[in-house]
């Protein structure tokens, strides 16, 4: 398999090739994001002897669409989940739009580095070379890379191991949110990230203002309802008490239209009622979108470099924005309630929490924290311990809110929030350290892959 790398100079490449010639490169997923993904293993011939240039673009920008089964099925493969590489795509080159290279030297699909590229970079497709401009060869190359970095377990680490910045995180990790609640489109740009919570308060002034109408509305109608049954009920007794034929006719008759007035008006209250239940429903998704928009619009839980002792917990979390609420849901495959989400982040750190909100909050490795004192990594508690979630700073957490919801950021500054925080435990006497990115070379998770040489 050849490897395509950019003109470089002499001594450069010899480097390069004598230091990348494996003869084989062994690659394990023990932990795939999806079922079907198994062992995966490339070897490819010997390194390049020679430098070649970068061929033009073997196909132009392609659609979401298009592109969405390359993700997938390299996420398969490499267990990273599928909207991260979307967001990836999106963000370095607007999915082919512009494939560089970049000011930085960065090439293809994926933007890599030419030295990245000559060590992680693979012939996907299999027609024996490996080009950074082949957009099949640059995803599948991009999750081996992510993988490498460890996004099995962390993967807003493997991202900022892709690149070294906090806003490259939150602007990747927003994406992908939105992906995977099914936003992906041609049309949407990391800008749209940031400015939909721009959008989203004017949709939620003019639901409320719907809502208040409705109710309103739903009020007046019920009333004249009662007004016509009670003036119907009276004539209707009329009708059977009347000694004269011709009164209980007269009744009976002005009874009938009434009642057929009645009829009308409870029909239009349902029609109110259903009308306002969808603007309920309406509101909540907007509140839902407006909570998590902040999340992306700051910086990504106050900094990964200020995560905290147990920031690691933070930053698994995070990958789950998105999930959809699922009562009794433990697993991101079918969805979350707040308790099943802290017992599976925890799980993936070794630590046991057993799957219910009374019992975490009595665990016996929680101790309390007074809310002055939390740190990333804590659990809240709120409503007599009827909901929790994992304290990611700047007042904010991640939980599993309600039927109908998806995991999201939450304020502990909300209006019930508030009223129903209850308190908070820390999980002490396991390793969870926090991510505190390293400024130098990638640090690879000896535990996650395996390579042989």
């Amino acid at each position: 398999m050849r490897r395509f790398l950019p003109l470089l100079g002499a001594t450069f490449i010899l480097a390069l090739t004598l230091s990348s010639a494996a003869g084989a490169d062994t690659f394990r997923v023990d932990r795939p994001h999806t079922s079907g993904a198994g062992v995966v293993a490339f070897a490819p011939s010997s390194s390049t002897t020679g430098a070649i240039p970068f061929t033009t673009a073997q196909s132009g920008p392609m659609s979401f669409a298009a592109l969405q089964g390359i993700w997938q099925a390299a996420g398969n493969a490499y267990g990273i989940p599928w909207t991260v590489l979307a967001a990836i795509n999106k963000v370095e080159t607007n999915f082919g739009q512009n494939l560089g290279p970049s000011s930085a030297g960065a090439v293809g699909w994926m933007q890599f580095m030419p030295s990245t590229w000559a060590r992680w970079g693979i012939d996907a497709n299999g027609d024996g070379v490996a080009d950074p401009d082949n957009p099949t060869d640059a995803i599948f190359s991009a999750a081996r890379y992510l993988a490498a970095c460890g996004g099995q377990i962390d993967i807003t680490r493997a991202v900022y191991c892709y690149n070294h910045a906090t806003w490259y995180v939150n602007e990747v990790m927003g994406l992908a949110a939105l992906y995977g609640q099914g936003a992906g489109n041609t049309t949407l740009s990391t800008s749209s990230v940031f400015s939909a919570s721009v959008n989203v308060e004017p949709q939620l002034k003019t639901v409320r203002g719907q809502i208040a109408d409705s109710k309103t509305q739903i009020g007046v109608a019920s009333a004249k309802a009662r007004r016509l049954a009670h003036a119907e009920r009276r004539l209707l007794h009329v009708a059977s008490t009347a000694h004269v034929l011709s009164a209980q006719l007269e009744a009976r008759k002005r009874a009938t239209l009434l009642g057929a007035r009645r009829s009308t008006v409870v029909h239009q209250v349902a029609q109110l009622r259903n009308r306002l239940r969808s603007a309920t429903t309406r509101l909540g998704k907007l509140r839902d979108e407006a909570s998590s928009r902040q999340l992306l619009s700051a910086p990504l839980y106050g900094g990964l470099g200020g995560a905290g002792r147990y920031g690691g917990v933070v930053s698994l979390a995070a990958q789950y924005l998105g999930i959809p609420y699922k009562w009794a849901g433990a697993s991101p495959a079918t969805g979350f309630d707040c308790s099943g989400l802290v017992q599976y982040v925890f799980a993936q750190l070794g630590v046991s929490l057993p799957h219910n909100t009374v019992a975490q909050w009595n665990s016996p490795n929680a101790v309390p924290v007074q809310r002055n004192q939390l740190e990333p990594g804590d659990l809240v508690f709120f409503a007599h311990l009827d909901h929790v979630g994992i304290y990611i700073g700047n007042g904010a957490f991640i939980d599993a809110p309600h039927t109908g919801a998806f995991v999201r950021v939450d304020s502990l500054a909300g209006a019930w929030e508030r009223a129903n925080y209850t308190g908070a435990r820390r999980i002490v006497g396991a390793s969870l350290d926090g991510f505190q990115p390293a400024s130098g070379a990638t640090n690879f998770s000896s535990d996650i892959v395996y390579f042989t040489h």
